[in-house]
């Protein structure tokens, strides 16, 4: 692929540099970056990857980026972001992808976990759904209503700010906190009042379940996506190597989707299960495309932190820029020129 830099050509622009993450509190977190190793020494490096179903390795896999791989990978998957961040933190996988809220649940548990590289998506498929039946029009009218959503995920921030966007808070609300297999039961069932859901589940309850769109997440929610790996791994020489790599095949996937949307629709419905109508649907806005790292992202995430805190979700203040490291900057920058 064009921006796709030969990793013999990494390895010596990178030879015995020492580079840290770029701000106060990133560089106190990150410490020095490993100098890269040798092509024979990556031979043998494994990288455990998280993901969920249906995420990076079968974009990777669509777009042909997992060919001619200098290194193995071991993939886990997870429901969501927040236990995926959890075994980051433990050691348990190297680096996995999450939305916009799951790093600022870690970071408030002062997790092992470091912000590596963003992206973006339309926000118009992350939704807050009711029923067909339901005699909610308005998301004011969720005072005293039961509400389902995976606790720390992306949809719980975009939550909150559509609740403070109506004058609510999450205390004028029920929550239930569910994983999204059990929200959708739940959901269908009438065991909550709505559902707060990203793609393609909101896709899948629109089509299949005939749910309705309350709100969405245009003009509250960021959109950002992050790789987010633990410390450890980018502490050790040949996992700092691989995830430098594999980050820039990543986005090279991302972009390749974007156009290509119908040929990733049809290998996201084989590898997940999915209706090809519902993939085909969820394909046009949950798509993540790569982004800048910049102080604009910091910024925008250290606002929903602190509303989250705000709201008492948090037990404290969150240094979001703490927890994000720049090292993989310059990688990444030919594939994010005009």
């Amino acid at each position: 692929m064009r921006a796709r830099r030969a990793l013999s050509a990494v390895l010596l622009l990178m030879a015995g540099a020492g580079l840290a993450g770029c701000g106060g509190g990133e560089q106190e977190r990150s410490a020095e970056e490993p100098a890269p190793v040798s092509e024979s020494e990556l031979a043998n490096v494994t990288v455990r990857i998280g993901d969920q179903k249906g995420g990076s390795q079968a974009l990777l896999r669509a777009a042909g980026t997992l060919d001619d791989l200098p290194y193995k990978i071991e993939w886990s998957t997870f429901t969501s972001g927040p236990p995926l961040l959890e075994a980051a933190s433990a050691g348990a996988v190297d680096i996995g992808r999450v939305g916009n809220t799951p790093p600022i649940f870690s970071a408030a548990a002062n997790a092992n976990i470091s912000v590596v590289s963003a992206a973006q998506r339309d926000v118009a498929g992350d939704a807050l759904l009711v029923r067909e039946d339901s005699p909610l029009r308005e998301v004011g009218e969720l005072r005293g209503k039961r509400v389902g959503v995976a606790k720390g995920s992306s949809a719980h921030g975009q939550l909150l700010y559509l609740l403070q966007k109506a004058g609510l808070s999450t205390q004028d609300v029920e929550l239930s906190y569910l994983q999204p297999a059990d929200a959708y039961g739940a959901f269908t069932q009438g065991q909550v009042d709505a559902w707060a859901v990203w793609e393609p589940y909101s896709s899948q309850a629109r089509l299949e379940a005939g749910a309705r769109v309350l709100a969405d997440g245009v003009g509250t929610a960021n959109g950002y996506t992050f790789q987010v790996a633990g410390v450890g791994a980018l502490a050790d020489a040949g996992t700092n190597s691989a995830i430098r790599d594999y980050v820039v095949r990543l986005a090279e996937a991302q972009q390749w989707a974007d156009t290509h949307r119908d040929e990733w629709a049809r290998a996201w419905s084989a590898d997940t299960g999915l209706d090809p109508e519902v993939a085909r649907a969820a394909a046009q806005t949950f798509l993540d495309l790569p982004v800048p790292l910049d102080d604009a992202v910091v910024e925008s995430e250290q606002k929903l932190a602190d509303a989250f805190t705000e709201e008492g979700v948090l037990p404290g203040a969150v240094a979001f820029g703490d927890f994000v490291d720049r090292r993989f900057a310059a990688d990444l920058a030919p594939l994010l020129e005009p």
